[in-house]
């Protein structure tokens, strides 16, 4: 591994144990879902300026709000990375109840306004926000049993993409048709679809290329999720960098994981979570790699993007893992 994976996987878990002092009542997955939020961004926790975000959060909105449901200290997270918490919260708000005019309220929807937040300017708000609902209305009626308020903050990041819907849901079924027998839930390779759709290149190629990865990383003893961890299969296979370097990194993050606190056979974190983290954590480079590369801006923005898919599908996932865990306490 060098020098600069091991001050990131070092950050990583730094990042972990000072989200762990804020949110200690919050499962191992969460905890490392928020370390991974500042992580993406390079930054370190700043414990001070996250216990504000936090108070930020019951100041500003009712106990009852879903802002305060299970993706809040993953939205904390966002807000104290954004460097303007509170201005980045009342953005946020603002897309949210424009969300709401075209969404049921769910657990996710917040995490869908956040994103949009982060990424759109104010006066795309109203726009970026119908068009969310139209892809999402596409996406039900290809597959009505499939498409749940879970898909809402995907919908958002595709909505910022500058394919149109008709490209775009002409990839997510295409990718999808070609993906389905490999994996056996099918809501997880919907979303990695998703991720795929943002990209480039014929879906058989991207198809190919993903399914490439998720074998290589299989021969070389390492089995990768299934799950929601398959968004992040798809943007390491689309960074363009040589497979069998991936997994030669990947394996190397994972060998030094599986020796920090939490990680371990009896660690909070499964074998397959940890791998997934370690492919968080080899993508910056190859992503970075890949965005330095990219002549043409839309190609750029479709990287940030299905990075931001990615994480997103890590943050929907443990949150509900959390609301699961707690409603069978």
């Amino acid at each position: 591994m060098n020098e600069l994976t091991r001050k990131r996987c070092e950050q990583l878990i730094d990042n972990r144990d000072k989200v762990k002092s804020v949110f200690a009542w919050d499962g191992g997955l969460i905890q490392l879902c928020c370390a991974g939020i500042y992580s993406e961004k390079g930054k370190n926790v700043d414990v001070a300026e996250l216990k504000r975000s936090k108070e930020l959060l019951k100041e500003k909105v009712g106990i009852f709000s879903n802002f305060r449901g299970t993706a809040r200290s993953p939205i904390a997270s966002m807000l104290a990375v954004s460097g303007n918490p509170e201005g980045t919260l009342d953005k946020g708000l603002k897309v949210y109840e424009l969300l709401k005019k075209e969404f049921w309220s769910s657990s996710y929807l917040p995490l869908a306004a956040m994103v949009l937040a982060r990424m759109a300017e104010p006066y795309q708000y109203k726009q970026i926000a119908v068009r969310t609902r139209e892809i999402y209305n596409r996406m039900k009626a290809e597959h009505p049993f499939l498409t749940s308020g879970e898909d809402s903050a995907l919908c958002a990041l595709m909505a910022l993409s500058e394919k149109t819907d008709d490209e775009l849901i002409e990839d997510i079924e295409s990718c999808y048709q070609i993906l389905k027998g490999n994996f056996l839930t099918a809501n997880s390779v919907q979303s990695l679809s998703h991720v795929l759709a943002l990209y480039e290149g014929t879906a058989q190629e991207k198809c190919d290329r993903t399914m490439a990865l998720f074998y290589k990383l299989k021969e070389s003893g390492r089995k990768y999720g299934t799950e929601y961890e398959l968004p992040t299969l798809g943007v390491l296979a689309m960074t363009g960098a040589d497979l069998d370097e991936v997994v030669l990194e990947m394996a190397q993050i994972d060998d030094w994981l599986s020796g920090q606190k939490g990680f371990g056979l009896f660690g909070s974190v499964t074998r397959k979570q940890r791998l997934m983290y370690a492919g968080i954590l080899a993508e910056k480079d190859y992503i970075e790699d890949s965005t330095l590369q990219t002549a043409a801006v839309n190609g750029t923005i479709a990287v940030i993007i299905a990075q931001e898919a990615a994480m997103c599908a890590a943050i929907a996932a443990s949150s509900a893992a959390a609301a699961n865990n707690g409603s069978s306490n």
